[in-house]
């Protein structure tokens, strides 16, 4: 054998390749800079539009085909810098209001490039990383109340999130083996419930799940746009007696519309009373359990059977990050786990550890959990809390600055820190109205002041900011009053 080696080592010399770089000190001289440069680019923040149009020659620039041959890692950075990193979404700066999400962090962007460096497959496996991310599971678990024998899994975000809980929800109630026999062997067909300002990944889920759109029960709200109880329980009296079987109840804590947090200590009792899995979408506002001084309008998420949460929002990690808790360990994992030959557990080694991807979808899982942990460390669970109070009240700051300008009026009072707005003017109604926010909102956008978004309350259109960021201050949301102000006249005189 050493011989047959020796010759084919002799017989030619075969260039092999690998994308470690030639010269590792230039590598490391333009990482540097690289790290100087983003320093930068959140230091100064503010000094930069909110959001800008990209001109045409950055858009062809993405049209440009397949690179065939090499070019410079710093002609590559230069062009990532020109094209990319000048005309961003948004999300980072201050006055980004626009959709709900988080604002990232630097230690968190950092967790995500330590994270890439070391490249671990968190499907599972006897090493730091899985470890780490069960870790992250558990804090979640201690933010929410649940007990330390419940489940979780990291995921992609709040959607992800839901459809693990909710999948847990219809196998744990379909009275069948859905794994084995599909969710054409349930004899009485599933009934869902959530309030007409449900999330429409909820939608998603019940089509995903094969149950069909018509699974999930829309109950109307009360005037402060909340589930309605009694009807909620009318609706399952009624769906049985018509031969469904009522499976899940979901509760929102924080729409997307106005924030509105249903009664969940309420729901958790129908809940148990009427033996339904009670799941609570929490993407928007569960994290208030971790604030001192709002934790109470989410009081009874911690009786959830499931509960679906994004440290991208509120613990502010950079994209993408949500979490799914599930209160019965087993009910999780019987619901997901498969365990080919290929992936048997053994007693020692790198595969004695847990197999993470049995508790969902994915089997190939990015390493999500450092950014969280890196910045929980470094800030204390505490600090968050204090952040997520800073912008509830920062949003009832804007609500008072609002009912106190004359051409402004509240189209909801604010529940937590999603305020919704319009530019008044006498004489204009309907489609003329919607024109005129519209139009203020866009200007808003293109200038580079701020962003914010636009929805329906109540039947009215109005505008809409969602106060989720960390780098928000109370002369910001001046700013903004003084801007939108400003733009409606400016509307309305040279339209």
């Amino acid at each position: 054998m050493d011989a047959m080696l020796k010759a084919a080592g002799t017989a030619g010399t075969i260039a092999e390749e690998t994308l470690d770089p030639f010269d590792w000190a230039d590598v490391q001289a333009l990482s540097h800079r690289i790290v100087d440069d983003a320093v930068d680019y959140l230091r100064d923040i503010r000094e930069r539009p909110v959001w800008q149009e990209m001109p045409a020659e950055v858009r062809e620039f993405f049209a440009a085909p397949l690179p065939r041959s090499p070019q410079p890692l710093a002609q590559v950075y230069g062009e990532v810098a020109r094209n990319v990193m000048a005309y961003p979404m948004g999300n980072i700066h201050p006055r980004f209001w626009s959709w709900y999400m988080g604002s990232s962090n630097f230690t968190g962007a950092l967790g995500d490039f330590l994270a890439a460096i070391q490249g671990s497959n968190l499907g599972g496996g006897n090493h730091a990383a899985a470890l780490m991310d069960s870790q992250v599971v558990d804090w979640c678990k201690q933010m929410m109340g649940f007990p330390q024998s419940a489940s979780g899994t990291l995921v992609s975000g709040g959607s992800m999130a839901n459809i693990i809980g909710l999948t847990v929800a219809r196998n744990a109630r379909a009275g069948v083996d859905v794994r084995e026999h599909g969710v054409a062997a349930i004899d009485q067909p599933l009934r869902f419930y959530g309030s007409d300002q449900v999330h429409s990944c909820h939608r998603k889920a019940m089509e995903a799940l094969g149950l069909g759109n018509r699974a999930l029960r829309r109950i109307p709200t009360d005037a402060g746009l909340r589930i309605d109880i009694d009807a909620l329980r009318s609706a399952i009296a009624a769906d049985r007696n018509a031969g469904f079987r009522p499976a899940c109840v979901i509760g929102t804590a924080g729409t997307v519309n106005t924030g509105a947090i249903d009664d969940l200590q309420a729901l958790a009792r129908l809940a148990a009373q009427e033996d339904l899995w009670f799941h609570v979408d929490g993407c928007i506002g569960a994290l208030i359990a971790i604030a001192p001084e709002n934790s109470h309008r989410v009081a009874g998420i911690e009786q959830a059977d499931s509960i679906a949460l994004d440290p991208h929002k509120w613990l502010h990690a950079p994209f993408e990050v949500g979490c799914a808790l599930v209160r019965d360990a087993s009910a999780h994992r019987n619901t997901f786990a498969v365990t080919p030959e290929y992936l048997e557990s053994t007693p020692r080694g790198l595969a004695s550890g847990q197999w993470l991807h049995d508790f969902g979808l994915q089997t190939s899982r990015g390493f999500r959990a450092l950014k969280v942990w890196m910045a929980l460390k470094q800030h204390g669970v505490e600090k968050f809390g204090r952040l997520i109070d800073q912008n509830i009240a920062q949003g009832h700051y804007l609500g008072a600055l609002i009912e106190a300008e004359p051409l402004l009026e509240l189209v909801a009072p604010p529940r937590i820190n999603i305020v919704c707005f319009r530019y008044r003017s006498d004489g204009l109604t309907g489609e003329r109205q919607k024109a005129l926010n519209t139009e203020i909102m866009l200007r808003l956008q293109e200038g580079g002041i701020a962003a914010v978004s636009d929805t329906t309350v109540h039947g009215q259109h109005c505008l809409r900011v969602a106060i989720n960021n960390h780098r928000t201050r109370r002369d910001d949301l001046d700013l903004l009053v003084r801007e939108t102000v400003r733009l409606g006249q400016e509307v309305l005189n040279f339209p």
